[in-house]
């Protein structure tokens, strides 16, 4: 079984790249705060946590956590995971996930400039949820996910804009 910190960065990732993207949001650097997440009907630790058990892993596994994450286009930021979006992501206003796995098909259900519903059906999965656009520095998202043999997880997720410039990350691609 997975420790609670991989499935929680990995649940953190698959929500930090469900639908990012309103009509007007910000490109940049993008933190997202995971919080009520619950898989399997068991609560995992929130970033706060995640962090401090990061800090806890001998270095070569943090090492090969941090290359994961930034091979996803993410890395651990000051209250969540930070991923940078560019400037085509946010006008392309799509599912970056669309092409992602094999199997799986994403769409979005209702949208307007302040709500989207999305669901998604994968051979293993499948889930919906909605994102809630506060403003074009913040938004929020619900997911509900039921895994074959899994349960069902449940996250709840703040995100905000924190700089127009990413640094060193790059933006996760869309994989093809």
């Amino acid at each position: 079984m997975k420790s609670p910190l991989f499935l929680l960065l990995t649940t953190a990732l698959a929500v930090s790249a469900l639908p990012a993207q309103a009509l007007d949001i910000l490109p940049g650097l993008w933190e997202f705060d995971s919080r009520g997440v619950v898989a399997g009907g068991k609560p995992l630790p929130d970033m706060q946590e995640i962090r401090a058990q990061m800090q806890k892993l001998p270095p070569e596994q943090r090492k090969s956590m941090e290359e994961m994450l930034a091979r996803q286009g993410v890395e651990m930021g000051d209250k969540g995971v930070r991923a940078c979006l560019s400037e085509e992501q946010v006008r392309a206003q799509a599912l970056p996930f669309q092409n992602d796995r094999p199997g799986c098909e994403q769409e979005v259900t209702e949208r307007s400039d302040q709500l989207w519903r999305f669901r998604f059906h994968c051979p293993d999965s499948q889930g919906e949820g909605e994102t809630r656009f506060v403003s074009e520095r913040e938004f929020t998202t619900v997911v509900n996910i039921v895994a074959t043999g899994k349960g069902v997880t449940h996250m709840e997720s703040h995100a905000r804009w924190v700089d127009g410039d990413c640094g060193g990350l790059k933006p996760g691609q869309e994989k093809r």
